[in-house]
């Protein structure tokens, strides 16, 4: 089997202990070689999608009948816009444990796929009731998102007022639901609002989770410039008697792999997967057949909450 190269330090034990305990099932080599597979689809999976993904159908070829293993391969396709294949994991996942986690998720790829209704028609079933709070509030801002996709801005604002978007606590979903708020609010044309849910959303954006500081000052005229562009700028430009600047005022404008893997051949219970079908459920593959005839992926990553249209969210997918 062809595998990806992993630096020495990684072990897999860096793994979530719940993680671990689910690959307790395989045998002790080839469960460290799983885990350090899923650690290098955790670490990759923001800045290089792409590569997460490889490393994920690594996994997922070595520990097809593990939960964990499915979900990974979900978010490592979803992040690289591989809406019905990451549906496909989150379904395999979710019958595996019965957990109801996964059903945003699951919702935000039906939008990616072109189906805003679908995703509407999960924000309303009951398996939503079964969420925690933070798992409700990702579902809300998916059905804003399917709201917008179609078309249906003032829709899209309402849905997101709620007892959580006027609560002054800070919760870890607060400003992304703050800014979807802002982000809607300016699309349909309430700017002043917009800069004040903006504000907001800066507020309680602690570890930068959204560009809401520069929507905020795009909505104020500023605009940044790269101060190495300034730079060399300046070095051309010496002799027209130019001034450096770093900040200048402009007008407001709006925001406008699967691997070759041979037969595992050290384990004799590890089954060898074609990249075209489903593992383990002949129902899923299906679904999947309708879903790649009824609808084309959708370019671009999305977050929950985002209009399928380009510049209208924050960027990184994963509630």
């Amino acid at each position: 089997m062809k595998r990806l190269p992993i630096p020495d330090d990684v072990t897999g034990d860096e793994i979530d202990k719940d993680v671990r305990q689910e690959l307790l099932s395989l045998p002790k080599g080839l469960a460290e070689e799983v885990s350090r597979n899923l650690v290098m689809v955790a670490r990759l999976i923001d800045e290089d999608p792409e590569g997460a993904y490889a490393y994920s159908r690594i996994a997922l070829r070595l520990a097809s009948r593990v939960a964990a293993v499915r979900e990974a391969a979900g978010f490592a396709a979803y992040a690289s816009q591989k809406y019905s294949e990451a549906l496909a994991e989150f379904r395999a996942a979710r019958r595996m444990t019965g957990n109801v986690d996964l059903w945003p998720v699951m919702a935000d790829c039906e939008r990616g796929m072109g189906r805003p209704e679908k995703a509407l028609d999960m924000a309303g079933a009951p398996d939503v009731q079964k969420l925690d709070k933070a798992g409700q509030v990702e579902m809300r801002l998916v059905a804003a998102g399917a709201r917008r996709d179609m078309g249906q801005l003032d829709a899209a604002i309402v849905t997101l007022q709620s007892p959580e978007l006027a609560s002054h606590s800070v919760q870890p979903w607060t400003a992304r639901l703050r800014y979807a708020y802002a982000d809607a609010l300016l699309a349909a044309g309430r700017e002043d609002e917009a800069r004040e849910w903006f504000a907001k959303a800066v507020e309680s954006d602690k570890d930068g989770s959204t560009d809401a500081s520069d929507r905020l000052a795009e909505l104020d005229g500023v605009e940044f410039v790269d101060a190495l562009v300034e730079d060399d700028e300046d070095e051309d430009g010496a002799d027209s008697g130019a001034e450096p600047r770093s900040v200048r005022e402009a007008d407001p404008a709006p925001r406008t792999g699967t691997l070759e893997v041979d037969e595992v051949d050290d384990v004799d219970d590890v089954d060898a997967i074609d990249d075209d079908e489903d593992i383990d459920d002949e129902d899923l593959d299906d679904e999947d057949e309708r879903d790649d005839e009824e609808s084309a992926e959708r370019p671009g990553t999305r977050r929950a909450g985002e209009s399928g249209e380009e510049g209208d969210g924050e960027d990184t997918p994963r509630g």
